[in-house]
C-alpha cells in the first residue's frame, strides 16, 4: 500500500536564508534552502600517544544547551556549487585546527528523515596535521576535544552527566560498544 501523499506537490510554507519549511499532502518537514547540504568529518588522530577522535562542542539554540558533535559545516552556503570535500577540509581546520592530508567520502546520510530532508556527506579525515587552535570563525564559540578512542564511551557518559546534548552521529563511535 502506498501513501497518496508521496506524489502530492511540494509546497513551500516559509523560506529563510538557510531553512525552508515545506508540506507535501499531510506531511510537514524542513530542508536546507538553496540546495545547501552539509559535510560531516570523522577525524581520527593516529599520533604517537595513541588514537584520538576529534570532537567539538558548541551552543545549539534549538536545544538550549551545548552539544557534542563531529566537526561539520555547510556546503554551498557561501559559494554555489562548492565541492563537498573542499568544504569538509575547510570546516575541519576552522573548527578544530586540524588539516587533513586526505579526505575519504564515506557516503550520503540523512539524520532525521521523517522530519528533515537535509543530507550530509560523511568524510573520514586521514593524516591530520595540527595547524592552530580551531574554535570556528566570526562569532562561533566552538570548543575542541581530542578524546582517546578507547575512552570515548566513558567520556560521552561524563558529558551527559554534565548536561551536554549528544549529536546522533556520535553513534558512529559508540555503535559497536552498544551491541556488547
Amino acid at each position: 500500500m502506498s501513501d497518496p501523499d508521496w506524489h502530492a506537490p511540494e509546497q513551500i510554507m516559509w523560506e529563510g536564508r538557510f531553512i525552508t519549511a515545506k508540506t507535501r499532502g499531510k506531511w510537514e518537514y524542513v530542508g536546507r534552502a538553496r540546495g545547501i547540504h552539509a559535510a560531516v568529518i570523522l577525524a581520527i588522530d593516529d599520533a604517537a600517544d595513541g588514537r584520538h577522535v576529534i570532537l567539538v562542542d558548541q551552543y545549539r539554540v534549538p536545544l538550549g544547551r551545548r552539544c557534542i558533535e563531529l566537526p561539520a559545516g555547510l556546503v554551498g552556503d557561501e559559494q554555489e556549487g562548492e565541492d563537498a570535500g573542499i568544504a569538509a577540509a575547510r570546516e575541519l581546520e576552522e573548527e578544530t585546527g586540524y588539516r587533513p592530508a586526505r579526505l575519504e567520502a564515506l557516503g550520503q546520510f540523512y539524520s532525521s528523515p521523517g522530519m528533515v530532508s537535509e543530507s550530509f556527506t560523511l568524510f573520514r579525515a586521514h593524516d591530520l596535521e595540527k595547524t592552530g587552535d580551531g574554535g570556528g570563525v566570526d562569532d562561533e564559540d566552538i570548543h575542541v576535544h581530542r578524546v582517546p578512542i578507547d575512552g570515548i564511551a566513558d567520556q560521552i557518559a561524563a558529558w551527559r552527566e554534565q548536561g551536554y546534548a549528544m549529536d546522533v552521529k556520535l553513534l558512529l563511535l559508540l555503535g559497536a560498544g552498544m551491541l556488547e
